[in-house]
């Protein structure tokens, strides 16, 4: 995810070309006061190339981020070559004229759209996110059968950067605002479960508390499973770094209660002395909603029990959670849908898969991540959503201050 772009799918479509298309890179003049946009050469040439790429491989989905919606000469260039090769285009401006958004691009000989989603985001990062709902123009061989829906969603997004860790519950708001959106027009539409493919420029790493949490939803990366990568080791380095324990965090949260519990007034002096409350912090609906969702038995303060489940539960990825590639298991006379399972995920260029960046690369600032899927048949009951609940978000923001303050939590509890 990130600046090295992965992509997550529940459930599993062909071939996803993932790409960055950065606006503001340097003028290869080195001089500080241009930029690429100012000089069309340098941009038109860039993107050209980059066209040249996307259309080599020929995607059967492609998703951009940073795409500079607002240069009309440009937005023309992509709608023509990619048209002509068979693509339809959507494209989504982020909001309060930020020059940049997303392009989503469907080959009309794979995808018949039935819908096309806009999601506002409406913060202070200016975020955006699109929602294609599509079904397959040729049945596969796997699912050729009037009994298998072949339809899946889409979406493409760019999620506000970390600058610092107080933006940590913003990004964790922008993911919760896409999953409960696409949850809302699969109730609307009255769609059964359906994979559903996320794409876009994540700015965050497995380590994260975004990806995290998207893996409690049931979501697995494309590039992990491509690779045989777990979550193990990355939660065990967090652990490391952060030497901080679930009683350590209790005890903080407990702060000078008699009683071995927490107590709701604590539980708010804790998050001020978090810094999350306050600009861009928890509102105090918020703060109610993830109490009232703690205290399990209602009785007004939180015991050790309640907190580790409702609080300082694991995700479901580090309960040791397993997505099987095995789909045969069908059983007859279930309803089925189209499933899919990561054949290979490369990203380009091929340094950065050892965590290096070459000097002499100069389509982009980010890394494109191609995947290649293959259509398999699967129960729709593999597929059944979680109820999404916005205190597990609350949760997950939790757990991320405990680790971003770590020795404040360990000095305090001594």
């Amino acid at each position: 995810m990130g600046r090295k772009n992965r992509g997550l799918n529940k459930g599993r479509v062909s071939r996803i070309g993932s790409y960055a298309i950065a606006s503001s890179i340097k003028d290869p003049t080195c001089d500080p006061s241009y930029r690429e946009s100012d000089v069309k050469d340098y941009w038109l040439d860039r993107n050209q190339r980059i066209l040249d790429w996307l259309l080599c491989e020929r995607s059967s989905i492609i998703c951009l981020q940073e795409f500079w919606v607002g240069n009309e000469e440009l937005v023309n260039i992509y709608d023509k070559r990619l048209g002509d090769a068979g693509y339809i285009n959507f494209k989504l401006a982020r909001t309060n004229n930020r020059g940049d958004g997303l392009l989503t691009a469907v080959h009309k000989d794979y995808f018949k759209i039935i819908s096309h989603q806009e999601l506002l985001f409406n913060d202070f990062g200016d975020r955006v996110a699109q929602l294609l709902h599509v079904e397959l123009v040729a049945p596969c061989a796997q699912t050729r059968n009037n009994n298998v829906r072949q339809e899946i969603l889409i979406v493409n997004t760019h999620l506000l950067f970390p600058h610092n860790s107080s933006l940590c519950l913003e990004r964790l708001r922008q993911v919760y605002k896409i999953l409960q959106y696409v949850e809302s027009y699969q109730k609307e539409n009255k769609l059964n479960p359906l994979p559903i493919l996320l794409c876009g420029d994540w700015n965050g790493s497995k380590r994260g508390h975004v990806y995290k949490f998207l893996r409690s939803q049931g979501f697995v990366s494309s590039y992990d499973t491509a690779h045989q990568y777990t979550d193990a080791d990355a939660h065990k380095y967090q652990l490391r770094r952060a030497s901080l324990t679930e009683d350590d965090a209790f005890a903080f949260l407990k702060a000078d209660s008699q009683g071995d519990y927490i107590t709701y007034s604590g539980f708010c002096e804790a998050l001020r002395h978090l810094k999350l409350i306050g600009c861009n912090g928890l509102s105090a609906e918020e703060i109610q909603e993830l109490w009232v969702q703690a205290d399990i038995d209602g009785n007004g303060v939180l015991d050790y029990k309640e907190f580790k489940q409702r609080i300082w539960k694991a995700s479901l990825s580090e309960q040791g959670l397993e997505v099987s590639d095995d789909w045969d298991d069908v059983v007859n006379g279930t309803e089925q849908t189209i499933g899919f399972s990561v054949k290979n995920a490369v990203l380009f260029p091929t340094e950065v898969e050892k965590g290096m960046w070459p000097e002499d690369y100069s389509l982009s600032d980010h890394a494109r991540l191609t995947v290649v899927f293959s259509p398999v048949r699967m129960p729709c009951s593999r597929l059944t959503p979680r109820i999404l609940l916005k205190s597990e978000v609350l949760a997950a923001v939790m757990r991320a201050a405990v680790y971003a303050n770590a020795s404040c939590f360990r000095s305090r509890c001594k």
